[in-house]
């Protein structure tokens, strides 16, 4: 029997789009009997679950040798060089490298190979022709940030913004859409800063408007967290009016307070942000939005905490991530007043209990109407606005298109019939 090489994915969709390259990757250079496990920075508790699933799949397979990479890795590759289950760490430039996984082929040797991040120009030019799931695939179109918030690392693990050209996105999402997926997601670490690196300077709004009306087999597009500072004029007319965009966005909001907004480096302001999702809605009424949040960024108050539970409601927020704060080394939010970790934990469940009660309320909400739906594995379902759905016929391929009655709700997912196929 062959012997396998597995991915641990870990973090965000642009970790599951890199993941994807990988094994398509490790397969070409015949790379096998290996575990690769792509890390998540953003917070120290990713870093921790890094290390323990990394102490896990060797247990699991003692045998295999254990790949680390990802933006955990980027960051510090020495504490991961040093764990005594790890035969190998390589940067997140070096892991889409067709020669790497060459090497890492033919030297089964200990090896460290992660270069400075900061040094890289371009995203990786890696085409991929399918995904196991048929439901939906991503598609990298930007890697890298430019700004400086205060208390993220990212930027040290990706490097600067660069962007994919237009006609190699356009290629890849054929490709895709070519092997049967109904739903192409964008992703990046920034991408609403897209294309200011490119000829011409492209934005977001001119590389999905490209998208759309050049492959038209394209039955849904989905973007990723986006910051609302940077949406251009056609991003917000395509967003708003063409039905092949998911009626769904994800802010990088991070806080309701502009005094935190303002110490976080972010580019805006809590009545902004209202004001845009009011904005998104008046034009499309149906359009769901998520953001994400910390909790407990250093020097936040009761009161500042208390604007960001208020913009939950303001905002009408369904969809909310909430990350309680934990300081990285070597961002300046390290070097500021912290917050006790007892009172980051009371915040964050609070605001938790907070978004749940608005998603309730919009699931509800939804009880009795029909929606068209994309199969997913296990008996599951996803509407454009990111509403689960679980269905009790399991008939339908994954992938296939759906229309599905909506009646009832079980817990944070909805409860569906599925009326009639429609491919």
């Amino acid at each position: 029997m062959a012997k396998s090489t597995d991915f641990i994915t870990l973090g965000c969709r642009l970790n599951a789009a890199e993941s994807e390259m990988m094994r398509r990757l490790a397969s070409e250079a015949g790379c096998d009997d290996a575990i690769v496990v792509n890390t998540c920075a953003v917070t120290n508790e990713a870093v921790r679950t890094a290390r323990q699933r990394i102490r896990r799949a060797k247990r699991d397979r003692p045998d295999a040798r254990v790949i680390v990479t990802g933006c955990a890795a980027q960051v510090d590759p020495d504490a991961f060089n040093k764990m005594p289950e790890v035969t190998a760490v390589i940067g997140n430039q070096e892991k889409l490298e067709a020669d790497q996984w060459q090497q890492l082929a033919n030297d089964p040797a200990p090896v460290m190979q992660v270069n400075d991040i900061m040094s890289a120009r371009e995203t990786a030019g890696q085409l991929i022709d399918g995904y196991g799931d048929r439901a939906r695939a991503f598609v990298q179109v930007q890697n890298g940030c430019d700004h400086r918030c205060t208390f993220c690392i990212i930027p040290y693990g990706r490097g600067n913004s660069r962007s994919a050209p237009v006609e190699e996105v356009i290629e890849q999402t054929k490709r895709l859409t070519d092997a049967g997926h109904r739903e192409i997601v964008l992703t990046g670490v920034d991408i609403t800063s897209y294309g200011a690196d490119l000829d011409g300077t492209p934005r977001l709004g001119d590389l999905v408007a490209a998208m759309l009306d050049r492959v038209p087999a394209l039955y849904r597009l989905r973007l990723s967290s986006i910051d609302g500072a940077e949406i251009d004029e056609a991003l917000f007319e395509r967003i708003t009016e063409d039905e092949r965009v998911a009626p769904h966005l994800h802010l990088s909001l991070q806080a309701g307070d502009n005094m935190i907004l303002k110490r976080m480096k972010r580019r805006h302001s809590r009545e902004q942000a209202i004001e845009l999702c009011a904005a998104v809605r008046a034009k499309r009424p149906d359009l769901a939005v998520g953001a994400d949040v910390i909790v407990g960024f250093p020097t936040e108050t009761e009161a500042m905490f208390q604007r960001s539970i208020d913009i939950v409601k303001e905002a009408n927020l369904q969809y909310l991530h909430v990350f309680p704060y934990s300081a990285k080394q070597g961002t300046p939010a390290a070097r500021m007043p912290q917050v006790a970790g007892k009172i980051i934990k009371e915040r964050a469940a609070r605001l938790r209990a907070a978004g749940h009660e608005n998603l309730v309320a919009f699931l509800d909400g939804l009880i009795g109407t029909r929606h068209i739906a994309i199969q997913e594995s296990g008996g599951r379902a996803r509407l454009g606005n990111f509403a689960p759905v679980v269905l009790g016929d399991r008939s339908a391929a994954v992938g296939a298109l759906v229309e599905v009655e909506i009646t009832g709700r079980d817990g944070e997912s909805l409860l569906g019939q599925a009326v009639r196929p429609l491919s």
